[in-house]
């Protein structure tokens, strides 16, 4: 791409960096017909879509190339490499669909489901064994190997019919003997052993529909005031109430989970992987979402698509529709006009695939119909900030868009007609997806969830875990209705996601006619009000003018700031200069809490025009070194976080937990007692005594760090639950079953506000503590 761009002229590249919306007919005409006599835009055209040169197709060679890898490991007891290898083997793997190539296939999935019974992934391997057997019924070793995990699952009358089957089927006399001593050893188990069966599931719970689809909350959709459209409700809304679910118009994976996440429901990639049948490169936990992915339910059949824009009878459609989901209806293969040439995903930034695959989506639908389709230029009917956007962003737009556009007219030929204005039209739904797009989050356990809390068990002072969770960003979607949630620094829903499902909860209550808002990233508490707005207008063009952005906030004014050099002065002394008006914060003390005013006395004394320079005390003027207080709070800092590295148990030297108390002090003397600095110092020294088997240090550190986010927060904060979970497990450490049920009991509360009943399944670890919990306090009485 780097070259297609260097070879536009100057002129041409000026015209369109300095063009606005209202010009891009012209620059798009403009660059396409310069580039259509280029003969490097052919041949990267030609790459993306030529089949010839696909980096996706399947290839049998190379399958039966990896298979002898696999079996060469497996032979010398390499398990982990040889399960790598035949996985591999699968996703090379053709197969037709009059069943060629089946035989090498069902191979495959028996020999992975070996190497995974030697690895002790029952489930896995008796996944494999289903489809070996599904891919060919008549494979004798396919029965036997499920058989035989079925037995090591004590499901003892499962593995004798199985057995009996490959026994039915076996041709071979040594192997008719093998599988009649197996089967002998498994009736005689059977005799003595009361079994209970389990049945193979070939999904992940992540995969499984959403389970709470209707909500009986009113949305309507209305201008609000700077924020143009957003979303408010006609009535009273109640805490943790279910606002909205809303599946993807569009979604890509990000390119960091795409060897390690689901293709479609985006959980981990179990170990018995699925594959694309048609292509090499999307990944599936499950065959559910695999079938999902290349041909099943989605877009809804009563969704009515009659005009020339892609979504513009979707905009006309009330925001309940946009919730429901109609059994039966169809969907396309996501991903299939990518599976020619280059793999789209390696060369497009996500924005263009989401593009791509927006008007795939609606050309499909329309040929489905048995309509020749005609593209006048896709219009999501969404704010887009093209005027606003750099030169260098508009020229690139205009490049991605120009390949897109004969990506897609190159694969579609003649089924589909497109108008002079089409590719404008692209480049303002590139616009328009840049700032519409969300994130989708899931929520991974860091210590490693379930089993580790199982196994673990908090039992003794050393080597418990120290419950803690990041948020990994694994795809990018576009929402429609979601869409038209305006942001706030301090929100009133939450959204999470099941699968690829956004879901919107209240976090409180809401007065009808009140704006319902969400958080595009940044919050109070989390950045200041100058990172907020500065996150803000680099994203999303705008400057926010939510009540936390225009009222003088506590975690505005002390989460970066530091101590005031006089001891009994709680004042924040600040890096940046505050400026303070008429028309700018609060002025009336009144709505101020003690904190506020203490942190910043000064802010308070008058209306008039005030500014507070850094350096200074913003209660009572004092001064301090800030550049040296910067330069000693950096380096304390920074000497802490180095804990994170390090590894469990008795191996932490312990004169590097004794430097990291020493930094402590040093930040505790410098930065302000709200400060964000320390709540996280706090609770890297906590996690390192945790580490230790030190739980009582982990304990007072961890309590620390809360008081800290408490007040730049708010007590009933996510951020706070998660928190305290952290504290949870180290007082079942510690065996104080009574602390910990009550630290349990305020962050179950918070959980239970923001994910509602869906909590034990965006946070499973959650309902093992709660069992564990229940036990200890129940012993502790």
């Amino acid at each position: 791409m780097e070259r297609l761009k260097s070879a536009v002229p100057a002129d041409l590249r000026r015209a369109v960096g300095e063009s606005t919306a209202a010009d891009l007919p012209s620059t798009t005409s403009r660059l396409l017909a310069f580039l259509q006599e280029l003969p490097l835009f052919h041949q990267v055209i030609g790459e993306l879509t030529d089949p010839d040169l696909a980096l996706c197709r399947k290839d049998k060679g190379r399958a039966a190339e990896l298979k002898g890898k696999g079996n060469e490991c497996f032979s010398k007891k390499q398990f982990e490499q040889a399960l790598g290898f035949y996985s591999q083997a699968l996703r090379y793997s053709p197969i037709g669909s009059d069943g060629t190539d089946a035989s090498l296939m069902a191979t495959l999935y028996v020999n992975r489901a070996s190497t995974m019974h030697k690895l002790g992934l029952l489930e896995e391997c008796r996944r494999d064994c289903d489809r070996a057997i599904s891919v060919s019924s008549n494979y004798a070793k396919a029965w036997y190997r499920r058989g035989m995990v079925n037995a090591s699952l004590k499901n003892y009358s499962s593995a004798i019919h199985d057995l009996e089957v490959a026994l039915g089927m076996e041709v071979t006399s040594s192997r008719k003997s093998n599988i009649e001593q197996e089967l002998k050893l498994i009736l005689e188990k059977h005799k003595n052993v009361n079994e209970i069966e389990t049945s193979s599931s070939d999904h992940m719970e992540a995969g499984l529909p959403h389970a709470e689809q209707q909500c009986n909350v009113s949305l309507e959709c209305i201008s609000t005031p700077n924020k143009g459209r957003g979303m408010t409700s006609p009535n009273d809304i109640s805490p943790a109430s279910l606002i909205h679910t809303e599946d993807p118009l569009a979604v890509i994976i990000m390119k960091s989970c795409r060897d390690t996440h689901c293709h479609y429901c985006f959980s981990e990639a179990p170990a018995d992987v699925v594959f694309c049948p048609s292509c090499t490169i999307p990944i599936y936990c499950s065959q559910r979402c695999q079938e999902k992915a290349v041909g099943q339910i989605s877009w809804s059949e009563n969704t009515c698509l009659e005009s020339k824009n892609i979504v513009a009878d979707i905009a006309k459609l009330s925001v309940t529709s946009a919730r429901c989901k109609t059994p039966g209806s169809k969907q396309f293969a996501e991903h299939r006009h990518e599976c020619g040439g280059a793999h789209w995903a390696a060369v497009f930034p996500a924005d263009i695939i989401l593009a791509g695959r927006i008007i795939s989506r609606y050309i499909e639908k329309q040929l489905l119909a048995g309509k020749r389709t005609t593209i006048s230029g896709p219009n999501l009917d969404l704010v887009h900030h093209y005027d606003q956007d750099t030169p260098a962003s508009k020229f690139e737009t205009h490049i991605y868009a120009a390949v897109l556009f004969l990506c897609l007219r190159s694969y579609y030929k003649s089924g589909v007609s497109w108008t002079e204005d089409s590719l404008s039209q692209l480049v303002l739904l590139i616009c328009q997806i840049k700032v519409n797009s969300i994130a989708i989050v899931h929520i991974k356990s860091m210590d490693g969830g379930k089993t580790s809390t199982d196994n673990k068990g908090f039992s003794g002072s050393s080597g418990a875990v120290m419950c803690s969770v990041e948020q990994v960003r694994v795809a990018q979607a576009i929402y429609m209705s979601g869409s038209f949630f305006n942001h706030s620094c301090q929100p009133n829903i939450h959204a999470y996601f099941h699968s690829r499902t956004l879901v919107l909860r209240s976090t409180g209550y809401i007065k009808a006619g009140t704006p319902i808002e969400l958080s595009y990233g940044p919050q109070a508490g989390e950045m200041d009000l100058p990172e907020r707005q500065k996150s803000l207008r680099e994203n999303y063009c705008f400057s926010c003018g939510c009540s936390s952005c225009s009222v003088l906030s506590l975690s505005d004014l002390v989460m970066n700031s530091f101590r005031c050099p006089q001891s009994n002065c709680l004042g924040a002394v600040s890096e940046l200069i505050y400026h303070r008006s008429k028309d700018n914060f609060v002025h009336d003390i009144s709505k101020a809490d003690d904190d506020m005013v203490k942190a910043g006395k000064l802010f308070f004394k008058s209306d008039t025009v005030l500014n507070i320079d850094p350096g200074f005390c913003m209660s009572c003027r004092s001064q301090i070194d800030l550049s040296s207080a910067v330069a000693m709070s950096d380096e304390a800092t920074s000497k802490i976080n180095r804990l994170k590295d390090l590894p469990a148990l008795d191996s932490v030297p312990e004169v590097l937990i004794a430097n990291a108390l020493q930094c402590l002090e040093q930040i505790e003397k410098l930065k302000h007692p709200y400060s964000k600095a320390l709540a996280q110092a706090q609770d890297t020294i906590a996690e390192a005594f945790a580490k230790i088997g030190d739980q009582e240090q982990a304990r007072k550190h961890c309590k620390a760090s809360i008081k800290i986010l408490e007040k730049l927060y708010h007590p009933r904060h996510i951020i706070i639950a998660h928190e305290l979970i952290k504290l949870v497990s180290i007082e079942l450490s510690l065996g104080d079953g009574a602390s910990a049920a009550a630290a349990f009991a305020r962050a179950d509360a918070i959980f239970s506000l923001y994910y509602g009943p869906d909590v034990k399944r965006i946070l499973p670890y959650v309902d093992v503590l709660r069992r564990t919990v229940s036990e200890r306090s129940t012993g502790s009485c």
